[in-house]
């Protein structure tokens, strides 16, 4: 690593629009309550799908953050993106102005982008032409505009970026801000993933892989990550948005600081397009690549939100490579898998799961893993099942896995002054 000065990067606001709730506070309350956000599809007739089922967020408005001729011009990922980061400057009382707006930047990843307006547009042009397709249609789908239309909704004018590398997009994203607060390219990141791939296509195209739940009769219990009787993930949708800010600028406006954010690894499987590796060997250098650059042995880990998707390869590849990084140690921690809850965000899970991560920190408390019966083969940890746990928690790691073989692990701790 080049010599520069390491600068402290924490944590001072939070945004969160999930399927268990579309703000912070109801968000975190879900998680702790072990509610279920996955249901029956209301957003198209799923009648003839193999999944019928999926995590929507319920009773947003994109009004209570968007004027509606802008809103109408955005695809619903970027709907949620900008509403989160709103979110997330409001809870910190961060107030981007001419004099520092050049030194907050923003990155958002995202899976998938605006696929709800590429599969209407298609319709458009299949039955009313190529001139009946809509002007707006390119600068809703791509996958930056989440990024760069928060920046333009926030005034945010320093670093602006878009990582897409499928569900571990929003951690990257998370990661990559972080190194530019901590090698002082930025006083403060927006930073997240977002995602809004409830849509036939995606759906169907997920379940042809054969990567769904096809628990349609009992959408409460259809994900349960590390079980033995898990059959594939639930697609779900929403966002979740930190603030970055480099320590000394916090404290020098009297922020909350939520917690602090200290290590940052990301590996490749070079294995297979969709497959993690046997064995986890990748996710596990992940693990222990955040460590290193953490500082942190892996006896002081307190709490692992895992990617935990409730497919049959993710949870017990995910379970060996976190003994394989953290040794004896993995049997002394707990483990949680949130998507239990609010089904798998793609490209936005590790957004809501880092905000997830750092309130387990701040309040000390662990979400739990519902759905949790009987252990999967192979899953042998302590995966938190059931019910919350009230315990310090000095210590989080988050992890996130992409198609690809795209490894990331965001390490977190309480913040010491």
């Amino acid at each position: 690593m080049a010599n520069f000065e390491r600068k402290r990067v924490v944590v001072t606001g939070l945004g969160a629009i999930t399927p268990i709730g579309n703000t912070l506070s109801e968000y975190w309350d879900g998680l702790v309550a072990g509610k279920n956000g996955i249901g029956p599809i209301t957003f198209f007739d799923a009648s003839r799908h193999d999944c019928r089922i999926a995590g929507e967020v319920k009773g947003y408005d994109p009004h209570d953050y968007l004027e509606r001729k802008e809103a109408k011009r955005m695809d619903r990922f970027a709907q949620f993106g900008v509403s989160a980061s709103k979110q997330a400057l409001a809870d910190a009382k961060f107030e981007i102005n001419d004099l520092n707006a050049e030194q907050v930047g923003v990155i958002i990843g995202t899976g998938i982008g605006g696929l709800k307006v590429l599969e209407d547009q298609q319709e458009v042009y299949l039955t009313r032409g190529p001139d009946k397709c809509s002007p707006f249609m390119i600068p809703m789908m791509i996958a930056n505009m989440a990024a760069g239309l928060t920046a333009i909704h926030t005034g945010a004018k320093g670093p602006n970026s878009c990582v897409v590398t499928a569900c571990a997009a929003g951690s990257n994203a998370i990661g990559d801000a972080f190194r530019l607060v901590q090698r002082g390219y930025a006083q403060a990141m927006i930073c997240g993933g977002t995602e809004a791939a409830v849509t036939p296509l995606c759906v169907a195209g997920f379940a042809a892989a054969k990567a769904l739940s096809r628990r349609n009769d009992d959408p409460a219990h259809a994900c349960r990550p590390f079980d033995r009787d898990r059959d594939g993930f639930i697609v779900g949708e929403g966002s979740g948005v930190l603030i970055l800010e480099e320590l000394e600028h916090a404290k020098s406006r009297g922020a909350r600081i939520y917690a602090e954010i200290v290590g940052y690894g990301l590996t490749c499987d070079a294995y297979h397009i969709t497959s993690p590796v046997p064995g986890g060997e990748g996710a596990a250098r992940a693990i222990s690549l955040a460590l290193k650059d953490a500082g942190i042995t892996p006896d002081l880990v307190s709490y692992i939100n895992a990617h935990g998707t409730s497919t049959l390869p993710n949870d017990s590849t995910e379970t060996n490579a976190i003994k394989k990084a953290l040794g004896e140690s993995a049997y002394k921690v707990a483990i949680s898998s949130t998507k239990s809850m609010t089904g798998h965000l793609l490209g936005g899970s590790g957004g809501i799961e880092a905000v997830a991560t750092v309130m387990a920190i701040y309040n000390d408390h662990v979400p739990p893993t519902i759905n949790f019966e009987n252990p999967g083969p192979e899953c042998d940890l302590d995966y938190v099942p059931n019910h919350g746990r009230a315990t310090h928690v000095e210590i989080a790691l988050s992890n996130s896995f992409g198609f690809g073989g795209h490894n990331v692990t965001l390490a977190f701790r309480k913040f010491v002054k």
